[in-house]
């Protein structure tokens, strides 16, 4: 396939970026709580759109969760408990590496949780969801999509990249045999959980450059709200001769070797 060029795709993300900035000062001005989970097939690129996405965008009133496997309490607890601690509140934005949807997908078809736990997920998540937004926090929900051509590609420049390694789990070599499955997975959770007040939302991820794009124009379309724009600031010359870093020991500088 072609891919996108890079420069074509710096130049489409900076005006995308001009508009992320705006929508998210309307967010803080205006109070509003926002969540927006990422899931997909691994290798998708969930890591890459969420930094894409975080990148611009105010630390302060941004967060990414990724969550590790469950502690033994965490365990024992309700099982959407862990992840509603991180919601959002006035003025956030909060980022999901994969959320919930864990039940439906990976514990799922590999074996990680019951068959009735399964079930009642599938039960659960819609009424979950319409707390969710009952309680007027906007939750946006993308499935990355990716052929098995290119995620097996993917999975080969992990297997081989040193700094790209750490990718690659155990969980992630026996998903590599199991497409089909996956795929079936999460046609089951589409069909329960694509609702009208949270649905689900599919961006094809065969050309990452391409995939992040149509996610951040699709989700400043969701929410056309901007902040006016900041005027520009005039700042006064500074008074005197500009002062230069100075150290009573001039051994606690680093070396500078670049």
């Amino acid at each position: 396939m072609k891919y996108m060029k890079k420069k074509k795709y710096e130049q489409a993300l900076e005006e995308l970026y001009e508009e992320l900035v705006k929508l998210q000062r309307w967010i803080i001005g205006s109070g509003k709580r926002v969540i927006v989970v990422l899931e997909g097939r691994d290798a998708a690129g969930k890591g890459g759109v969420i930094r894409t996405l975080n990148e611009p965008l105010n630390a302060r009133y941004t967060r990414i969760v990724a969550l590790p496997k469950p502690s033994d309490r965490e365990s024992t607890q309700w099982y959407f408990q862990r992840y509603a601690e991180h919601f959002p509140a006035a003025g956030e934005i909060v980022l999901f590496d994969r959320s919930w949807y864990n039940r439906a997908g990976v514990e799922h078809v590999m074996g990680f949780c019951t068959d009735a736990q399964y079930e009642r997920f599938l039960t659960d998540c819609p009424a979950f969801e319409k707390m969710i937004t009952g309680e007027g926090i906007i939750l946006l929900k993308y499935w990355l999509a990716v052929d098995q051509q290119q995620q097996d590609e993917r999975f080969e420049e992990r297997a081989t990249d040193p700094l790209k390694r750490f990718k690659i789990s155990p969980v992630d070599l026996k998903a590599r045999e199991q497409y089909a499955e996956y795929g079936k997975a999460r046609d089951a959770m589409l069909a329960a959980t694509n609702t009208e007040w949270a649905p689900w939302y599919v961006a094809n991820f065969n050309d990452q450059k391409r995939g992040r794009l149509d996610v951040i124009a699709h989700l400043l379309k969701q929410l056309p709200e901007r902040a006016p724009p900041d005027k520009p600031l005039k700042l006064a010359k500074l008074k005197g001769k500009p002062g230069v870093e100075k150290l009573p020991d001039e051994k606690l500088w680093i070396s500078e070797r670049y």
